[in-house]
């Protein structure tokens, strides 16, 4: 508990039961949450010694400052009265207050030399409080954890107008554990995560799911936020962000489940939290039903409608999503691609399990209780989003971790599995009639690039459909899908997913790290030139927001393969170091995926984004996926 004591000298009417005399009186702001630390402090409150306090009937308002220490202890410096203004005496020793384990703040005024009554002392409060100026309340307010500073924003309408202001911009926290207990996990990452002033907007949690259970992980951050926010859990081969504990980046993979390996070393723990607040935007989580199949249309319909209610438009400026292993997600981020805004950001995980909290802002006609195939973090502008709000913006980077190879095949028999999710095909070469099986067609391969495997290797379709949303037009749509190589044989080449069609052409891709490494290079020039044209800052500290201009960079969100990391590149963090050298203050959180979610046009290093590309496919492979949230203080939108 920290404590903080002035004392003024307030002259007191006898009409209110106050003294008239100058007795001094003790201003003292609380801090239940955290014991104080010093070192032979005769003041110091001794634990075990602590006798019991009545709470006061007076009102308690809530507020945090620094520790003011006794004047002429050993080791302690004098109190800082900078913060108070009028005529100051003595500063008392702390009061023996009992430990309370939960944030409360207490704003107390209390007489050693005599007991006042109940109005009284709400009368010598509201005195007090009045001079405390707004900047130095502020200056309190926004060193409070988010639990407390939630609850100083409720005190009155003045401390609710200064929590404003110190939420002006938006914020981006994440946090990493690697405690084997959940229960613990979760309580470093949430109580790092909200150490400072934050309103969550949402909250993604990434977890290793055979120490870490999906359900119970789910319910405990749940409860944290009380489920009203949007929160998604969900499975993934690997995380990176920085420690609770240690603010160390960490680079996590999870080993593949091994029975015959030892029990540690199969079960690697982990997990990562991230939330955010966005001010002048909306978030939800819409689930993607099944019936008979992936009922795409009406999830697409359900992001639209969406959209519409809260924000005008019918395309969301970003979308995180996350997909269902047993589920096959080309065919829909294909049909997303075609029916929402070219601007509209995708970014996400194809495939991994899932748990979802919606808050409630829009229901879907589907019933909850069909089964989920995919989920998705939908955000968009706040239609009514109050005025001196800046923009948030979403930015998208992609680099590139496979090498094309061998010539180019067309499909000639194609043989549909729609119950293992996979198909059979026979190929043959541009202007050459000769049909190729999948053995014949990896040796093709050998004689240019030694050593390839099945495993690891790709296929890069062109693929022409003819496709429709609702009533709307039958557009023809080209596109490019990666299929991974399940096998090989004397009859077929075995890929995995579903939608391919005799004619469709194709060629082999295998992973690289020379070509990695060096699309993670370019990447980071293009953040660097990127920052410079766009005059973009790192995040900026509460003490000096005010005093940045241009654009601040909020945080990133990547989503890299699950084959990249330390294994591929010899080193860790290579691709984070795009983000790290750019912007080394900014939060990151990162996601080791099994298909890399990104569609959208790309950061443009031209001035005015002009000649901005977009992406060639919607899921990835061997690649590195960069979300990238910046905040625009001057820009107002109407």
């Amino acid at each position: 508990m920290a404590v903080n004591r002035f004392t003024d000298c307030i002259p007191i009417d006898r009409e209110t039961g106050l003294q008239r005399t100058n007795t001094p009186v003790v201003l003292t702001l609380l801090d239940f949450s955290s014991p104080v630390q010093t070192e032979s402090d005769p003041a110091q409150i001794i634990k075990d010694q602590r006798p019991k306090l009545t709470r006061p009937s007076t009102p308690h308002f809530h507020l945090q400052s620094t520790i003011s220490h006794v004047p002429g202890q050993p080791g302690q410096s004098s109190p800082d009265r900078s913060s108070i203004s009028g005529p100051t005496s003595t500063v008392h020793p702390p009061l023996p207050f009992p430990p309370i384990k939960e944030h409360r703040f207490a704003f107390l005024i209390t007489n050693p030399r005599r007991k006042i009554s109940s109005s009284a002392t709400m009368a010598v409060e509201s005195d007090a409080m009045s001079r405390i100026g707004d900047d130095i309340l502020q200056n309190i307010l926004s060193k409070l954890p988010a639990p407390s500073f939630a609850s100083a924003a409720c005190v009155s309408r003045t401390w609710n107008a200064v929590c404003g202001r110190v939420l002006s911009r938006p914020l981006l926290a994440s946090a990493l554990s690697l405690n084997p207990s959940l229960e613990d996990a979760v309580e470093e990452i949430v109580e790092k995560v909200l150490a400072r002033p934050m309103r969550p907007m949402f909250a993604i949690l990434t977890i290793e799911y055979t120490v870490y259970g999906l359900k119970d992980a789910h319910r405990l951050i749940d409860e944290k936020f009380h489920s009203r926010i949007p929160i998604i859990t969900c499975e993934a081969s690997g995380i990176i962000g920085r420690d609770a504990k240690t603010d160390e980046l960490r680079e996590v993979k999870f080993e593949n489940f091994d029975m015959m390996s030892d029990i540690d070393e199969r079960h690697r723990p982990g997990i990562l939290l991230t939330v955010g607040y966005l001010p002048g935007l909306k978030l939800e989580v819409i689930p993607m039903y099944r019936s008979q199949g992936p009922m795409i249309d009406q999830f697409i319909m359900d992001i639209r409608g969406y959209v519409a209610s809260v924000s005008g438009p019918t395309s969301p400026d970003a979308i995180i999503m996350f997909g269902n292993p047993t589920c096959d997600m080309k065919p829909v981020l294909s049909k997303m691609d075609y029916a929402l805004s070219a601007d509209s950001l995708l970014v996400g995980n194809e495939a991994g399990r899932f748990k979802y909290t919606s808050c409630g802002n829009w229901k879907s006609e589907t019933s909850s209780s069909s089964e989920c195939d995919a989920v998705a973090l939908v955000i968009a502008r706040d239609k009514t989003k109050l005025k001196g709000i800046g923009r948030t913006e979403f930015h998208l980077s992609l680099t590139s971790g496979t090498a094309t190879v061998g010539p180019t095949y067309k499909a000639v028999s194609v043989k549909v599995r729609s119950r293992d999710s996979c198909t059979w095909i026979t190929g043959k070469r541009e202007g050459n009639d000769q049909i190729f099986d999948g053995r014949q067609m990896l040796d093709d391969l050998d004689n240019e690039v030694e050593g390839v495997t099945d495993s690891d290797l790709f296929v890069g379709l062109i693929k022409r459909r003819r496709c429709s949303f609702g009533s709307e037009k039958v557009k023809l749509k080209t596109s490019l899908a990666y299929h991974h190589v399940l096998d090989v044989d004397e009859q077929y080449l075995y890929l995995r997913g579903l939608d391919i069609k005799t004619g469709d052409s194709f060629h082999f891709h295998v992973p690289d790290y020379k070509l990695a490494r060096s699309s993670c290079n370019d990447i980071s020039e293009n953040f660097r030139i990127w920052k410079n044209i766009s005059k973009i800052n790192d995040c900026p500290t509460m003490t000096n927001a005010s005093l940045t201009r241009g654009k601040e960079v909020i945080g990133a969100f990547m989503f890299t393969c699950c084959g990249r990391g330390e294994s591929f590149f010899g080193e860790p963090n290579v691709d984070s170091a795009p983000i790290l050298k750019n912007f080394p203050g900014s939060p990151l959180a990162g996601i080791f995926c099994c298909g890399e979610i990104g569609r959208g046009p790309l950061i443009s290093c031209n001035p005015g984004g002009q000649g901005r590309k977009s992406t060639d496919s919607c899921i990835h492979v061997y690649s590195a996926v960069y979300l990238v949230l910046t905040y625009d203080p001057a820009a107002f939108m109407p």
